[in-house]
């Protein structure tokens, strides 16, 4: 099976699924009026690329596939603020009836660079998220689920990651396990599939299902489900050009957070049960 993720794939972030992940971005004003059922619970689904090649309901600069290249960031022409962010991504097989999304099945997780500009009054959350063909990040190391549950392989991962600059790596974002975002496994598909069909077009949050539907239900869905929160260097860093953006999911049965470092500095991160995501920082 290939896990591989094209232009044909619909991709998506998850807003606010580790707690205070929005409060270090300056992003939690944003949802002030968002309700939810749980106080812990994601604040929304945001659109980063919809396969749609002639859009009327979809905004035009959706279409545009994001990853095209996995290996480089490029950088925002006009911007100063650009934030890695550090996620577990998720890819899907999709089923609909009709015009209604009715389940997700989980295929592999790999690491994600959902990577945001910090952009001022922005009216949606997309609107930070895909400015070109090469502005996010999906690791060609994916990781074919066992079982989506508590009892799955993808429990025993957890999400590093670095920012490398002048040879030297900082932790970017907290090493967190999957395990604990707020929403996970089952109630995180329930809460999605609920999003998918029905979130409406108010504050930051999009209606993604009119957007799904015109590109003709997609059969492939990429969920990136929530950046975790920030290491202080992290916070007060942004990216630079020539910086390398890193995100890695390992399993902590075998690995630790300080050899992780190491084998990442030492250029010996590559093992075939770590996803691994390194990109470049380079010009607009």
């Amino acid at each position: 099976m290939n896990l591989g993720i094209d232009w044909n794939v619909a991709t998506f972030g998850v807003a606010g699924n580790f707690t205070g992940h929005l409060e270090q971005a300056n992003e939690a004003s944003d949802f002030v009026n968002v309700k939810t059922k749980e106080a812990n619970a994601p604040k929304a689904i945001f659109p980063t690329h919809i396969p749609v090649k002639e859009p009327v309901v979809t905004p035009e600069f959706l279409s545009v596939f994001p990853f095209s290249d996995p290996e480089v960031i490029e950088y925002p022409e006009g911007q100063d603020k650009v934030q890695i962010e550090p996620e577990c991504a998720v890819l899907f097989d999709a089923l609909w009836e009709g015009d209604t999304l009715k389940s997700l099945i989980p295929l592999g997780f790999g690491a994600s660079n959902d990577c945001s500009i910090r952009r001022e009054g922005a009216r949606k959350i997309s609107l930070k998220k895909n400015w070109c063909a090469r502005s996010k990040g999906f690791s060609a190391d994916v990781i074919p689920v066992d079982s989506f549950t508590a009892e799955g392989n993808i429990n025993d991962y957890r999400i590093a990651s670095y920012l490398l600059r002048d040879g030297k790596a900082y932790p970017y974002g907290e090493d967190s396990a999957i395990r604990d975002y707020s929403y996970v496994y089952d109630k995180l598909i329930d809460w999605m599939l609920e999003k998918f069909n029905g979130q409406a077009d108010e504050g930051p949050a999009e209606d993604i299902h009119s957007y799904l539907v015109e590109a003709g239900r997609p059969g492939r869905i990429l969920v990136s489900i929530g950046a975790t929160r920030y290491t202080e260097f992290g916070e007060s860093n942004f990216l630079h050009k020539g910086d390398h953006a890193v995100v890695i999911l390992y399993p902590e049965s075998k690995y630790t957070a300080d050899e992780i470092t190491n084998m990442l500095e030492s250029g010996t991160i590559k093992r075939p049960d770590i996803s691994v995501l390194d990109q470049e920082i380079i010009e607009g």
